[in-house]
């Protein structure tokens, strides 16, 4: 059982970057695809993006050049650096893992990860 916590999320004014982190339990932290999802209110989940302990990763569209995924193996933590922030981020971000022993997986669909955290709200203020 892997458990993720995330924090960093808050209210912020467009334009600015905020960074996510979560922590996770895992023994074997650098065998997981760790991915963020988040859900704007009425919507549904949208993955964000992914990242393996390669370095391989995958964005959506909307936050390519705005938003970098990045992991410390040594401290069982990834993180989200959300720069140019625009109202249409508001949403609860969540943390996502998924065992997996290919250096190249990066799920990019919410049914493809097996543990998630209990999501951290940002809300970004135009």
């Amino acid at each position: 059982q892997v458990q993720l916590v995330e924090s960093g999320g808050g209210l912020v004014q467009a334009g600015v970057s905020l960074r996510l982190s979560c922590a996770a339990s895992a023994r074997t932290f650098s065998n997981y695809a760790m991915g963020w999802i988040r859900q704007a209110p009425g919507k549904e989940r949208e993955f964000v993006a992914a990242i393996r302990s390669s370095g391989y990763t995958k964005y959506v569209d909307s936050v390519k050049g705005r938003f970098t995924i990045s992991r410390d193996d040594a401290k069982s933590t990834v993180f989200l650096q959300m720069g140019s922030l625009k109202p249409e981020d508001t949403a609860v971000y969540y943390c996502a893992a998924v065992f997996h022993s290919s250096w190249w997986y990066t799920p990019s669909t919410e049914a493809e990860y097996d543990y998630w955290g209990q999501g951290t709200q940002v809300t970004v203020s135009s």
